[in-house]
């Protein structure tokens, strides 16, 4: 069975056609998450700040699918700028625990989405919890 994750509460307003998370049995795959507000517009800042901004929004969409941070297993992070990586590391390290982190890819593209520096993307696996329904 597949769920199919287009709104959520604080996820942003896309005008493009595509689930921000599709759920098939207990895995989640998460669409590239930008530096976006709840409107769908593009908030610019340090490479830091768009990545803090671009993970909540993955954590929204992770939470509208039923899922939590803590059930990431990969995370994909692309760059219009290599040298934003120790930034970005600093924030990455923050919002995931040392021995806990993802496993995670990065690396550089031409451009993004409206000028963006940062697009983080992912995969995360459900375990069974007592008391979850899967």
């Amino acid at each position: 069975m597949r769920q199919f994750v287009s709104f959520g509460e604080g996820l942003p307003q896309w005008s493009s056609p595509i689930s921000h998370a599709v759920v098939v049995d207990n895995m989640c795959y998460l669409s590239g998450q930008l530096a976006l507000d709840s409107e769908g517009h593009y908030v610019s800042g340090s490479p830091a700040q768009e990545a803090r901004l671009a993970f909540d929004n993955l954590f929204r969409a992770l939470k509208a699918a039923g899922f939590e941070p803590s059930d990431l297993v990969f995370v994909d992070i692309a760059f219009t700028d290599l040298a934003a990586v120790p930034e970005v590391n600093e924030v990455f390290a923050e919002l995931f625990e040392a021995g806990r982190r993802p496993a995670r890819t990065i690396y550089q593209v031409a451009a993004l989405p409206f000028g963006g520096q940062i697009k983080v993307m992912g995969v995360a696996i459900r375990e069974s919890r007592p008391g979850h329904v899967q």
